[in-house]
């Protein structure tokens, strides 16, 4: 199933979203958001931004099982956020766009500044 760009025409017009929006953004749930949704994924496309590494690797680094890892790494080349070379009997995984990296970092900061909100609101309250 590959990733569609999305095209947002009826935006704006009357407020209504057309469906090939709908469309876009469950697959975009579906097939994308999946594979971010566990902490050990978005941790091994860190460790992958700073260098390939294979299965072995990446269960070390992580202090994983080679099974769990294998797992992971197989939901995330499913939807082409990691890709593999093979050299030999070893198969190195990369990141397929740095990008997710930054998109990653995005996210972490509005977390941040969420989670900063909520404290001072706490403080004030308190």
């Amino acid at each position: 199933m590959g990733m569609q760009i999305c095209v947002y025409t009826n935006i704006g017009k009357d407020n209504m979203i057309n469906q090939t929006l709908k469309q876009e953004i469950s697959e975009l749930e579906a097939d994308f958001c999946f594979a971010l949704s566990d902490p050990n994924r978005i941790l091994m496309l860190y460790a992958l931004s700073e260098q390939p590494l294979n299965v072995t690797e990446l269960t070390n680094e992580l202090g994983l099982n080679q099974p769990t890892t294998s797992r992971h790494l197989k939901v995330m080349r499913e939807r082409g956020l990691v890709q593999t070379v093979r050299a030999g009997t070893t198969v190195t995984y990369h990141l397929t766009d740095q990008r997710l990296i930054q998109a990653l970092d995005l996210l972490r900061s509005v977390m941040r500044d969420r989670l900063t909100q909520r404290a001072s609101l706490i403080n004030e309250i308190a």
